[in-house]
């Protein structure tokens, strides 16, 4: 996968045609991936880029009043960009503002792009819980299940809290840790029995499940949307 450096667009030699040409390199994979229904990482990787030249945007005033002096560690929104850019030089700032509008503009597009692909795997996902859910459901198990759902990957999970501008928001961590083909014998029920009996330590497991019709890339898809969309409907209030 073709990268940006977090401060591709003020690198080197500041020039609209050449940050062009590697933009556009760039966001021609992005293309191809999403393409193949393909989102991670590289649906993450570009938000992080637009929002990024939204930040340096928008902080473009504090960094004109702290000019001519050189700038290093400006921390936006936790992303260490290092600014020396000397602003007496106009006609280089205002190369680096067309970069910028350019730029955010064809990412805009692309993230729109993903976003769609997202929205639409995300609205196929059915999750619902396999037998009764402790109390403490912060750590368990979901099984994932696409397709012909005869195949049903499972995988261990544990949600976390971090705070982020005084606000506390759930991440979520997970692991394989293997795959079931569904028949008679290998219910939901009974798959949740056997991991029980394998994994002591969780005597008591939340377990979900997670399902779709959908064929689509499982690790760069599925997955991510999946946890994403686990946090958010065990995070949600009971009715």
């Amino acid at each position: 996968m073709k990268t940006l450096s977090e401060t591709w667009f003020a690198d080197g030699y500041i020039d609209f045609e050449l940050k062009k040409y590697t933009l556009l390199a760039y966001l021609q994979e992005i293309h191809q991936q999403f393409s193949e229904n393909k989102l991670y990482p590289q649906l993450s990787d570009i938000i992080f880029h637009y929002n990024n030249l939204v930040a340096f945007r928008e902080n473009k005033k504090y960094l004109q009043e702290q000019f001519p002096k050189k700038l290093t560690g400006i921390q936006i929104e936790k992303l260490q960009v290092l600014y020396e850019l000397l602003i007496e030089d106009d006609e280089m700032m205002q190369e680096l503002e067309d970069i910028i509008n350019y730029a955010s503009a064809e990412m805009k597009t692309a993230i729109s792009s993903g976003t769609e692909i997202y929205e639409f795997v995300e609205d196929k996902l059915v999750i619902f819980p396999v037998g009764l859910i402790p109390l403490d459901n912060n750590e368990g198990y979901f099984f994932l299940s696409e397709g012909s759902y005869s195949d049903t990957r499972v995988y261990q999970y544990r949600l976390s809290f971090f705070e982020k501008h005084d606000e506390r928001y759930r991440s979520i961590r997970t692991e394989y840790i293997d795959s079931w083909t569904r028949n008679i014998v290998n219910t939901y029920e009974n798959i949740k029995a056997e991991l029980i009996r394998v994994k002591s330590y969780l005597p008591n497991p939340a377990v979900y499940s997670i399902e779709t019709e959908l064929k689509f890339p499982v690790d760069e898809t599925l997955l991510p949307i999946a946890k994403r969309s686990l946090v958010r409907y065990i995070s949600k209030p009971a009715a």
